[in-house]
């Protein structure tokens, strides 16, 4: 009796993913289309009224990288942006690069060099806002130190977010894949990104769980920000990205995303270890520090990822599990053709989530032991964090 009864439950779970798969695949072949390609040469084209940009980029200890972003600024074609660099705290020559940048372009590069880190405030929303105060301008644009543009990239963003009358505009980068192990991990990431937010729902303001937010390109009217009072009120969020995503969503203010494939590159980590250190900061945070929020997300991948695996033994779930693996294809064609990551890599697709949960579970353990969490050398107490880093803080 009880094995029929578990049977069944079995039976009705595996019908139930494939369900809920094949109506999200479905969702994402119809909609993925409508979204703008700023590639294309429909955006190759100037925005009206030629507003003026500041690119923030905040940096700390990137003295490998930081040369490489800055040239791909400086070579815009957009003339009406300035550069403001901010070095945060940093050790090695990051400082000193950025000054004899400054020194070369005068007009053009501004570095701002930051010694000691306010109380109350996380290393780069803490660099940010403080390029954000000793600026002006119609237009800011966050991004990292190791983001590189293409020539005409700016003027197309710049172009879409005036026709679209957009406050706030996220480009997806494209992510420069060095390893198989980073195109194992990048690829179930971008899968698993279209459960927690649908990119077709973001501009629409009803859609309050659909949300974006990428650090290596947020670009915002100066006056959205200043209506959602700056970046303070999220000076120890942890996700600072995807928060400011939230806050101007939570806003009512019009939110747009849009593909550029090949013009904004990144790298994001490199390997698999450098990926899971990346995500040791950034997971446990993303459910403010609470064990049941994260261990429930654990066990959502092992049931819609890693459970249609374990059916393909019975053979009343074969089909099921056959029609999963269908989606999952069809979503890393569908989101390769954008990304760039190799659709091949959906293969190992199990292997990515099983290195996801693994990085959850060690974002926790790591956040428990050092009380707080470590990044760039600096340790931000629990304590704290747990104001700010709620993922409904900024629900209407």
């Amino acid at each position: 009796m009880i094995t029929g009864v578990w049977r069944e439950v079995v039976e009705f779970v595996a019908w139930g993913v494939a369900i809920a798969w094949c109506v999200r695949t479905t969702d994402a072949i119809q909609n993925m289309p409508t979204l703008p390609d700023l590639s294309s040469l429909e955006w190759n084209i100037a925005p009206s009224g030629a507003p003026g940009l500041i690119v923030v980029v905040t940096a700390r200890d990137e003295a490998e990288n930081i040369a490489t972003t800055v040239d791909t600024l400086l070579a815009q074609d957009y003339p009406f942006l300035r550069i403001v660099a901010v070095d945060d705290r940093s050790i090695d020559a990051t400082g000193t690069i950025l000054d004899e940048y400054a020194a070369r372009h005068p007009n053009r590069l501004t570095a701002i060099h930051i010694t000691t880190l306010e109380e109350g405030w996380l290393g780069k929303t803490f660099a940010m806002h403080v390029a954000t105060q000793s600026s002006d301008s119609e237009y800011l644009l966050f991004t990292d130190a190791d983001v590189l543009f293409s020539p005409s990239i700016l003027r197309r963003a710049l172009a879409y977010a005036e026709q679209s009358q957009a406050a706030h505009l996220v480009v997806m980068p494209t992510v420069l894949v060095r390893s198989r192990g980073e195109g194992i991990v990048l690829g179930f990431l971008q899968i698993l990104g279209f459960w927690a937010s649908r990119p077709w729902r973001v501009a629409d303001p009803d859609a309050k769980n659909d949300v974006i937010g990428i650090g290596s390109f947020n670009l915002l009217r100066r006056d959205a920000l200043q209506q959602i009072g700056g970046l303070e009120p999220q000076r120890l969020t942890v996700l600072e990205d995807v928060t400011l995503g939230r806050r101007i969503k939570a806003a009512g203010l019009p939110q747009r995303i849009a593909f550029a494939p090949e013009l904004v590159l990144v790298h994001w980590a490199k390997g698999i270890r450098g990926l899971i250190r990346a995500m040791t900061k950034n997971l446990f945070s993303a459910v403010n520090f609470q064990p049941v929020l994260l261990l429930a997300i654990c066990l959502w991948i092992v049931i819609f990822c890693l459970g249609p695996i374990a059916w393909l033994v019975w053979w009343v779930t074969i089909l099921p599990s056959l029609l999963v693996f269908c989606c999952i294809t069809a979503m890393y064609r569908l989101l390769g053709a954008r990304s760039r990551i190799d659709t091949r890599y959906g293969w190992l697709y199990p292997l990515g989530a099983v290195i996801f949960i693994y990085s959850m579970l060690w974002s926790m353990i790591a956040a428990w032991w050092h009380r707080g969490v470590i990044w760039r050398g600096t340790l931000y107490p629990l304590r704290d964090l747990r104001k700010f880093n709620s993922p409904f803080q900024w629900k209407k």
